[in-house]
């Protein structure tokens, strides 16, 4: 069977939930208990405000390790992360040859099946799900591989933010931010697709500021160099996920405003202003159209052989495929099957068993033919492979004699044709009526009725091809066919829901009074066996590669648009990723367990949120000082310029980059706002770089004046460096007991860090209720949160346990 969903289960691992109200054995000092990772619902950071942060006890020789702040041996403990499972796997399928179907275009996963391939990684590996262990399997050049793209995006927003501020510290700061953020470090040691997306966004990004540097150079080796390799890495960023449209965009807003200001230069001609065009069409469309279609011809010559993503695409498709019982005709020896097959979402054959006899098959659809006819959507029969069950006769529908009789001329089915199909198994006719559907019960029902081929005019439909003119034939496999019931007018699809246990939980097939075309309701003849028609190969029916791109393309599309929340998934909301509200379990789940935690570095995020604020705050006093012609010093309107052009660009690529995502319908998750947090933390280093310069100068007269700039960058580079050493277990890794066991104490020889607990905290507005988090209230000296509803009680409850509670509120706690 296939993934549950397009590209495979995304599900994270189990919650573990604290239960409400537990009360913890008295203790003989006040001990701190560790973060509590739960899969559904993630906690808010809040609880590391609350005295929340993990101080497992842990082996003497790993606590040597961490009291040294070294990574710990093996990154990940040798164990699948949560989504190595989905594209781990996709890297072993391209080392097989075997083809799959996932939602995201296929150059990272590409890469990382060459990386495994070349550091002696066999494919192999199941990854069937979180923690399972490699064992013997080589995994590490696959990791290495997106940890060396993840390293190599500090030195990108070194040297884009240098490039925008000519500033050395903002550079050195831009670093420290991504070099000291848990959540960048997480996401590249592990075989994801996201380390691979940022590295061709950053370079874009870089490569895009170094062309605009050479600005007063044009047509120079230079430019032509960073012009061109601008174009390379949108096609790059684009091959791995679709969100690399935002750098695309981010990058033709430069392209068009540049050549808005070329075209205003009255100084050059319309032939220089005609190259500059050409150029920029060579290099940033041309260029990297070539490169993304190269990567999916690479794509489809490399998978070859039938694999799990057959299904989701065409039968005329799957011919190419090796192994596919379409491949070459090679149809089944005995007579073959009428199947109806979903593209979107599950595998849905209804075929018979394969043969290794080679078979041509008829061009044109005659009546008394045997077919196998595929769904564009659904299965039409309620199981999901081929067997016996779904063969159908074609026939005319005001005749019985049979058409298979030598002495009858041969009458091939025409577009308009009224026409029966009748079961081959059952003799009954393909029927619809007025009555409602079972569970669609705005659509008719569809039923086998009749006996040996004999029903009543509720048997007859009216086949029409898409986009055809009445009279053509039917073509096997390339035709695109709707059913119209020729007495009541619907046409014949499918709901897509599944029949309760009644109908043994197969897919619902209906007729809908509703003509709207729609894939639901578009069939092809996937099969075709007649003996008086001569047989052509398959070959000559398979689709052109650009047939086959637009193909893999509304597939990727319609899956997508398909990836809806299970019951009981995590998700996140946009609104949730900018303050860090809650991260992402990678692995672990048990007290044994080698547990690494999603979750940006706090300091990191929330001095990039007041950034934001700043930024937008400053560069509109700014902004109104320069359009009212104010006369600024020399150093403050160069300082201005800084801030308004080079930050400028940094915040349109934070805002192109989030934004976006509240429009979206699919399922989201934390990691999807990394891109975004990459533009804020260079917009953080060049703006407290600029408004440390502003400081010193508006403070010239005093004598250390000179000094407040470099203060400044130290105290945030050592303030951003010691909250690592505080957060830095959610990306290492910690083991040890849960936040909800009593055992979880504070042992001052590990290096987990966390977080005081707060004294008593007095009556707070709102209706979430504080809970003391201390074992042992007495023994702590009267330490503890005291409930909004009795304040004259203090419980013992785990923070973690209350997911409603407001980082606000637990913020005002630990004020």
């Amino acid at each position: 069977p296939p993934p549950s969903g397009p590209g495979g289960d995304r599900t994270p691992l189990p919650a573990q939930r604290p239960g409400q109200g537990t009360t913890f054995p008295r203790a003989p000092r006040c001990r701190r208990r560790e973060l509590h990772f739960p899969g559904h619902p993630e906690p808010p950071l809040g609880d590391f405000l609350a005295g929340r942060l993990a101080r497992p006890s842990v082996l003497a020789g790993r606590r040597a390790i961490l009291r040294r702040g070294r990574m710990p041996p093996a990154v990940g403990g040798g164990l699948a992360g949560w989504d190595e499972t989905h594209f781990g796997k996709m890297g072993s399928y391209y080392i097989n040859h075997t083809f799959f179907f996932d939602v995201h275009p296929p150059l990272g996963k590409m890469l990382i099946g060459l990386a495994g391939y070349l550091s002696g990684y066999d494919g192999t590996f199941l990854f069937q799900k979180p923690g399972d262990k490699y064992e013997h399997h080589s995994y590490l050049g696959m990791r290495g591989f997106c940890a060396f793209l993840g390293a190599l995006l500090i030195p990108f927003a070194y040297l884009t933010v240098l490039e925008l501020s000519q500033s050395l510290p903002a550079a050195l700061l831009t670093a420290a931010l991504l070099t000291f953020d848990t959540g960048c470090l997480t996401l590249s040691q592990y075989i994801l697709l996201d380390p691979i997306l940022m590295f061709f966004i950053m370079a874009a990004m870089l490569s895009m500021v170094k062309y605009n540097s050479c600005a007063n150079r044009p047509f120079s080796a230079p430019w032509w160099i960073w012009l061109s390799l601008t174009g390379v890495n949108l096609a790059g960023a684009l091959g791995v996920k679709f969100v690399g449209l935002f750098i695309i965009l981010q990058v033709g807003w430069n392209t068009l405003s540049d050549l808005w200001h070329l075209f205003g230069d009255l100084n050059l001609s319309m032939v220089t202003v005609g190259k500059h065009l050409t150029a920029r069409v060579l290099c940033l469309i041309v260029l990297p159209l070539a490169l993304y279609t190269a990567t999916y011809a690479v794509h489809f010559m490399v998978l070859n052989k039938s694999g799990p993503g057959d299904g989701f695409f065409s039968s005329a498709f799957q011919a190419r495929l090796s192994g596919n019982n379409l491949h070459n005709a090679s149809i089944p020896e005995r007579e073959c099957l009428l199947s109806f097959t979903k593209v979107e979402g599950q595998k849905g054959f209804l075929g018979c068993c394969t043969s290794s006899r080679r078979r041509r098959l008829p061009a044109d659809l005659a009546y008394g033919s045997v077919i196998t006819v595929k769904s564009a959507r659904m299965a039409v029969t309620t199981y999901l492979h081929k067997d016996y069950n779904n063969l159908w006769i074609i026939k005319k529908h005001n005749t019985n004699s049979d058409p298979l009789d030598p002495s009858l001329p041969v009458e091939f089915v025409r577009h308009g044709d009224v026409i029966r199909l009748e079961h081959k198994e059952t003799s009954r006719n393909l029927h619809s009526h007025y009555h409602e559907a079972p569970l669609t019960r705005k659509h008719y029902q569809v039923t086998g009725y009749g006996i040996n081929g004999t029903g009543d005019s509720n048997d007859f439909w009216r086949i029409e091809v898409v986009n055809r003119k009445f009279g053509n034939r039917i073509k096997v496999l390339r035709s695109r066919i709707r059913l119209i019931h020729l007495v009541t007018g619907c046409v014949l699809g499918s709901s897509g829901k599944v029949l309760p246990k009644w109908g043994w939980e197969q897919l619902e097939v209906t007729c809908t009074p509703y003509l709207k075309e729609t894939l639901n309701s578009i069939w092809n003849v996937e099969d075709h066996i007649n003996p008086k028609l001569p047989n052509i190969s398959l070959d000559v029916l398979q689709p052109s590669f650009p047939e086959i791109m637009l193909e893999a393309h509304m597939v990727m599309i319609r899956g997508n648009s398909g990836l809806k929340p299970k019951d009981n998934e995590f998700t996140s909301k946009p609104w949730h990723w900018p303050i860090n509200y809650q991260g992402l379990r990678f692995s672990g789940i048990n007290d044994t367990d080698f547990r690494v935690y999603l979750l940006g570095n706090p300091v990191v995020w929330w001095l990039n949120l007041l950034s934001i604020a700043l930024y937008l705050l400053s560069g509109s006093i700014f902004a109104v000082a320069v359009q009212r012609g104010a006369r600024l010093p020399a150093e403050v309107e160069g300082l201005s310029q800084v801030l308004l052009q080079g930050g400028g660009q940094l915040l349109w690529g934070w805002m192109i980059h989030y934004f976006p995502f509240f429009l979206m319908g699919r399922i989201l998750y934390f990691h999807h706002y990394f891109p975004a947090m990459l533009f804020s933390s260079m917009l953080t280093g060049l703006l407290w770089d600029t408004l440390l310069r502003l400081c010193a100068w508006s403070l010239a007269s005093f004598s250390l004046a000179g000094h407040v700039h470099v203060l400044g960058i130290l105290s945030l580079l050592l303030g951003i460096a010691y909250s690592f050493y505080l957060f830095h277990p959610l990306a290492y890794g910690m083991v040890g007991p849960l936040a909800q066991d009593p055992r979880s104490g504070w042992n001052p020889g590990t290096f987990e860090a966390t977080a005081r607990t707060p004294a008593c905290v007095q009556e707070l507005p709102g209706d979430s209720q504080l809970w003391s988090q201390s074992l042992d209230p007495p023994s702590c000296g009267g330490r503890c949160l005291r409930s909004l509803r009795s304040s004259a009680t203090c419980q013992d409850h785990a923070l973690g346990a209350y997911p409603e509670f407001k980082p606000l509120e637990r913020a005002m706690a630990l004020l």
